[in-house]
């Protein structure tokens, strides 16, 4: 025997019933005997409810929603019934709904609708649905009769959510079933109290009812058919990536189901519990899809949980004062307090000290639990034993589940981890001592990303994902765009990570997708689907999105961006940056861009401000972090000024070599911009932070390298003009460095908390006479690196590498977050 059950949009349209019917018959085909328990069409409940408490507000207009559910059961009968044969459904329908419209008659006319009343009311869905269904299988030649639940599951009179009296219902459900060999068409969800009144099971109550006949006929298996391939590791609404679970306990998914995994009703899993009898949920609509087997033992996992559920809207009620502490009682009061008023708690949570209880309740029963509370602890919020009674109210419980947590260690470190790599603060905890759930309560704003973070630690462990918001996409954003388009692949493969480009945005126009931009064509994505760019709005909405593991990425120079970091490093977003504003300006703010990003557990990275791709920062960090003294930096940070005085040399003038820089695209428009080395002082400057001298930009001294005149030049064309009229002066410093056998050289220098920029001559023994081409090259006299510095050198500029060390950037996130 099999009882198998079917949900509201397995049987809420015509094509969704022949294909239950077909499931049926196959399964009659087998030899298998089976009963079938129908729930009422998609949606007829709900509207019945709003029928009933409009006929009772005394709203006329109730009549039109009843003739509209009376038209869409009509419509039913017509595609599921051949016309010969439809006139005794039509009949029995047409009879139902007569005797609905008349009880709602009576409940507008009095303005009253009781509990009782209501069950009544509802109890027409599922028996609407049932006819129709039962004389559709009797019309294919299937021998199906109705089963009206009422007259064989018995129960109290607690209207809405009725107690069943299991050892009346057993006994008449085995003498129906003995007396009939017909396939049994059951009204899922209602019942009766012992003197015949219509009662309910409560919502979701349909699978209760497939579990109760399921209990009483020894059945082999109960199967729950619904719209989805069976209980998923986490609400594939909230979680795209979220998967089936092959099988799973029956603890396991009361815990899911307790937490808000609608699948299956709850109360539905104890009849079978307690015989032994698995479950299958499966999927009317990919009947080939094995589902899940909840039984007692599940298989074995491959992962340390089952799954991630969660409910969405709680208040979180908080009791404490001092004068809680090691007094015996105060727990049974409150909890007695609440269960008298019939509010219901879904997790607790007390500190060892004894000092505060909190717990989360329905937020609808908030202010009536904090009347009850106030009343029972009157005297003791009087003499300031215990504190007023707060309530958080918009937070929402989320839940890992699994059996398997027993057996691994380090599951709940794993679950905080992953919550605050995120910023997500965790105001409550929970776990039992059967260590097969740990609950936290969060912010409401916080759980979709909370759920897809912790999913993505615990599902999809052989793959990471990281979300990128990409300001700039001139020449190093689109190269870096171009070269995560390039490597997706190997990404994916060898390294187990996805990149998401979620948002772009140029001076033009900006492209928010939380799906996902296309690697390939992002350029015209942009174009055609982007809207005006307007940084605020675009910063505001990355934080709405709050997706897990969010980077934002500025490839510009703009000035105003900078101004974003703070707040997106304190809305945990990490922020990865080759524009040197940020790290070059006040001390003060780069401490406390630093500070945010330390707070937040967030990342800040910039190793391209200086060097582009080299690893200079990351060099200096790893030497700081491990205990090492600086005593001296010497670098050349500029690859047009190293390509320039690389170039320079007998019978070349110093003009030639700067136009041909410029020529080449070294150079910014104007070279003065380069040969002001004003931006390799900010190169030094951050260097000297790295390296811990609190240093501001006016305590860079920058030696003048162009004279006066073509400073004072009005003009591009002006200044090259002054420039060749200063050869002279040029040709006299290259002279005098070749008459000492050393070269010209325009370095940075650290040493001794003192920071400086000039032109120099260095001999054959220092590392920057071989210098060549544009290379940048840095040199870090250290306490462990004294006697031979450590040397840094290679391409300093350019798309390419300027983009690649981005990137590697973004690589460094994502194993911090993974």
């Amino acid at each position: 025997m099999k009882v198998l059950k079917f949900g509201g949009t397995s049987v809420g349209t015509v094509d969704s019933i022949k294909q239950v019917i077909s499931i049926l018959e196959d399964n009659l085909a087998q030899g298998t005997r089976i009963a079938v328990v129908f729930s009422a069409m998609g949606g007829v409940t709900n509207r019945l409810i709003e029928i009933g408490r409009m006929a009772a507000a005394g709203n006329g207009e109730y009549l039109d929603l009843l003739k509209a559910v009376e038209e869409r059961h009509f419509t039913t009968i017509r595609g599921l019934i051949g016309v010969k044969s439809q006139s005794s459904t039509f009949a029995a329908v047409k009879g139902l709904v007569n005797e609905l419209e008349d009880l709602l008659r009576g409940v507008y006319l009095i303005r009253e609708l009781t509990p009782r009343t209501l069950d009544l009311i509802m109890s027409f869905g599922e028996r609407l649905s049932t006819t129709i269904i039962t004389e559709a299988l009797k019309n294919r030649g299937v021998a199906a009769e109705y089963c009206d639940a009422r007259l064989l599951i018995k129960t109290n009179a607690n209207f809405g959510m009725a107690e069943v009296d299991f050892a009346t219902t057993d006994r008449l459900i085995l003498e129906h079933f003995a007396k009939s060999s017909a396939l049994q068409c059951i009204t899922g969800f209602v019942a009766s109290s012992a003197d015949g009144i219509t009662t309910t099971l409560g919502r979701g109550g349909s699978d209760y009812t497939a579990s109760i006949f399921g209990a009483a006929l020894d059945a082999e298996v109960i199967e729950i058919w619904t719209d989805v391939d069976g209980m998923m590791t986490a609400d594939p609404r909230k979680v795209p990536n979220a998967f089936t679970i092959p099988s799973i306990s029956y603890a396991e998914a009361m815990e899911l189901s307790h937490f808000g995994a609608k699948v299956i009703y709850p109360p539905s899993l104890q009849p079978a519990f307690a015989k032994n009898i698995p479950l299958k949920v499966l999927n009317t609509f990919n009947t080939e899809f094995e589902g899940t087997l909840v039984s007692r033992i599940a298989n074995g996992k491959d992962y340390a949980i089952t799954g991630i559920s969660s409910i969405d809207d709680t208040a979180l009620v908080n009791v404490q004062g001092s004068g809680m502490i090691g007094v015996a009682g105060i727990s049974a009061r409150l909890f007695t307090a609440l269960s008298v008023n019939n509010i219901s708690v879904i997790l607790i949570s007390q500190a060892s000290s004894e000092h505060s209880i909190c717990f989360t309740i329905d937020p609808r029963n908030s202010e009536r639990a904090r009347e009850v509370l106030e009343k029972e602890f009157e005297v003791e919020i009087a003499i300031g034993d215990i504190d007023s009674i707060s309530i958080e109210k918009n937070v929402s419980i989320l839940a890992i589940v699994g059996e398997g947590m027993k057996k691994s260690t380090g599951v709940s470190g794993k679950l905080f981890s992953v919550l605050g790599k995120n910023g997500i603060n965790v105001i409550a905890t929970a776990q039992g001592s059967s260590e097969l759930n740990i609950s936290v309560v969060i912010s409401r704003n916080d759980l979709s990303k909370a759920l897809n973070a912790i999913h993505g630690v615990f599902f999809q462990s052989e793959t990471r994902s990281l979300n990128l918001f990409i300001v700039g996409v001139g020449l190093i954003g689109s190269t870096l765009l171009n070269q995560l388009c390039v490597q997706e692949k190997y990404l994916r493969t060898e390294k187990l990570l996805i990149v998401n480009v979620i948002g772009l945005s140029n001076t033009k126009k900006m492209l928010l997708d939380p799906v996902g931009v296309s690697l390939k064509d992002w350029h015209d994505q942009l174009t055609d689907q982007g809207v005006k760019t307007s940084l605020p709005a675009f910063v505001q909405r990355i934080k709405e999105l709050n997706l897990p593991n969010s980077v934002f990425v500025d490839c510009t120079s703009d000035k105003d961006i900078v101004r974003y970091y703070e707040t997106l490093l304190d809305a945990s977003i990490s922020v990865v940056t080759p524009n040197k504003v940020a790290n070059s300006g006040r001390y003060e703010e780069y401490q406390r861009l630093q500070r945010t990003a330390l707070q937040r557990g967030v990342k800040f990275l910039y190793e391209t401000n200086v060097g582009a791709g080299l690893p200079i920062i990351n060099t200096i960090q790893g030497l700081m972090a491990s205990g090492d003294k600086f005593l001296k930096i010497e670098a050349i940070v500029s690859g047009t000024l190293s390509y320039i005085f690389n170039n320079f040399r007998p019978g070349v003038q110093f003009v030639d070599v700067v136009r041909d820089a410029k020529a080449k695209g070294y150079t910014e428009p104007d070279p003065r911009d380069d040969l002001s080395g004003v931006d390799v002082a900010r190169k030094i400057l951050i260097l000297s932070r790295e390296v811990g001298v609190p240093l501001e930009p006016e305590d860079v001294t920058v030696a003048q390298l162009l004279p006066d005149s073509c400073l004072r030049a009005p003009s591009v064309e002006a200044f090259f003009a002054e420039l060749e009229a200063s050869n002279e002066y040029f040709e006299e410093l290259l002279a005098n460095a070749q008459a000492k056998g050393e070269v010209l050289r325009y370095i940075a220098t650290l040493e001794e908390g003192v920071a400086k920029v000039e032109l120099r001559t260095v001999g054959p023994q220092h590392p920057f006479y071989t210098l060549s081409g544009s290379d940048n090259i840095v040199s870090f006299t250290t306490e462990r690196y004294k006697d031979r510095p450590l040397v840094v050198k290679g391409p300093g500029a350019g798309a390419e590498v300027t983009a690649s060390g981005v990137f590697a950037d973004i690589m460094s996130i994502s194993s911090y977050l993974g």
